[in-house]
């Protein structure tokens, strides 16, 4: 569970909600549901005017990336990438053949795969070097489809503001309703102002460094790969290696090579 994304958006929620209540206000009066079904609803088609089904349906499922990230595999992936390179040391590529099929990560799968066939390292780097890019790419959509979100939400609960005080307009013979009338209708731009800040951008900046990441450990695998096809001592392998670790980590690999 990622205890910063969850902690961030409660702080928030609480600390507007008590600030709402030390105003004098309820919290029920925030509960609309008119309001919410023209902000979600208005947001989502937006959404899909500018991007693929598919990619919508991609960035949803990336949340549980945002919210429970998996543990960073780099520590080991590199053990995985050492035992690989002192085999090919001792019995050469041809021998790694047998690990492909316990290989989980299907970049690293790819390249060791042409570095058993025999493909020369810069030939390897090339080809999987494009990999990276399409990959990239792909990924690169995931937070630009919560960043157009979070531009479009405040803009729909705007509209949500507006079409309320029409309907209020129309009941100006009566004072009372006129004025909750009016209190409602600006609920819709609180949702969409809200949903914006405290879930929308700041998810898109979270999946934005997650994505990153995935770049990051595909650059380690190509490099660990591309050493093994040079036959770099292990050593300096793990040394080179190493500079991926995430800083929890590296402190510790150091802490247990020093003992």
């Amino acid at each position: 569970m990622n205890k910063s994304t969850l902690s961030g958006i409660a702080i928030a929620v609480t600390g507007i909600a008590v600030g709402l209540y030390l105003d004098g206000g309820k919290v029920g009066q925030m509960l609309q549901p008119t309001a919410a079904l023209i902000v979600l609803g208005g947001t989502l088609g937006a959404v899909l005017v500018q991007f693929p089904f598919s990619i919508v349906i991609q960035a949803t499922r990336h949340l549980k990336e945002v919210f429970f990230p998996k543990e960073d595999p780099a520590s080991q992936v590199i053990e995985d990438l050492l035992r690989y390179a002192l085999r090919a040391r001792r019995n050469g590529l041809v021998s790694l053949d047998s690990e492909l099929e316990f290989i989980e990560s299907p970049f690293l799968r790819k390249a060791m795969t042409l570095a058993v066939d025999g493909v020369r390292s810069a030939e390897l780097r090339q080809t999987m070097e494009v990999e990276m890019d399409i990959e990239e790419g792909s990924e690169s959509l995931i937070p630009k489809v919560f960043e157009a979100a979070g531009g479009f939400a405040p803009t729909i609960g705007i509209l949500g503001a507006v079409i309320g005080l029409i309907q209020v307009m129309q009941r100006l013979q009566s004072i009372d309703e006129v004025g909750r009338g009016i209190a409602v209708a600006f609920v819709a731009t609180i949702y969409g102002v809200g949903s914006a800040n405290i879930f929308l951008l700041p998810c898109a900046g979270r999946a934005k460094m997650v994505m990153q990441r995935k770049q990051l450990l595909r650059e380690m695998m190509l490099e660990g790969v591309v050493s093994i096809v040079e036959k770099v001592n292990p050593r300096v392998l793990e040394a080179k290696l190493s500079v991926y670790l995430p800083r929890t980590a590296e402190a510790a690999t150091v802490k247990m090579a020093t003992k």
